[in-house]
Order: C-alpha cells, then structure tokens, then sequence
C-alpha cells in the first residue's frame, strides 16, 4: 500500500481504494474505469493501493469522476479557485 506520505509500505490489513500512480488518480477497488482498464491489459503496473480515502488524499492523489463523483466534484471546485501561482481567487 502508499501512505500518507506516498511511500509504499506493507500491511495486513487489505486497502480499500485503488489508485494509478502515473494519473494519481484513486477510486473504489470495483471501479468500472479502472476495471476495464485492467480487462485491456493496461493499468496493473501502476496499481497501487490506500488503506483510506484520507491516505490517498494525503499522497497527493485526486478522486476518480466516475466512482466517487461527488468527491471529485468536491475537488474540482476546489482546484477551480486556485490559480496555477497557488493564489486563491473569490468565487463569482
């Protein structure tokens, strides 16, 4: 698994978020993108796995628009108020 920090560590217990490492992108482990992603061959090299939403959140990961739409609707409103200097604007 990656934790907070992104280091990958092992565990006992099984994570219950996956995650792609290139996209930093993490969702549900029965994530339909992710999982015919992984039906085409593609994905399982850059698998990895969280034991929370806070860890992957944490490593700097952003959530999946398809399997947690709403917390990728929380973070798109929040990457909208940012400018790319990293100055918060006001909303409209």
């Amino acid at each position: 698994m990656i934790g907070a920090v992104g280091a990958p560590f092992a565990s006992a217990v099984p994570g219950t978020f996956g995650g792609h490492r290139k996209t930093r992108i993490y969702g549900r482990l029965d994530c339909p993108a992710a999982l015919r992603a992984i039906a085409r061959g593609g994905y399982v090299k850059q698998r990895v796995f969280f034991l929370d939403e806070a860890a992957a959140v944490s490593a700097g990961f952003r959530p999946c628009a398809v399997c947690l739409p709403e917390s990728y609707a929380r973070w798109k409103q929040t990457r909208r108020r940012v400018t790319s200097g990293g100055v918060m604007k006001d909303d409209p």
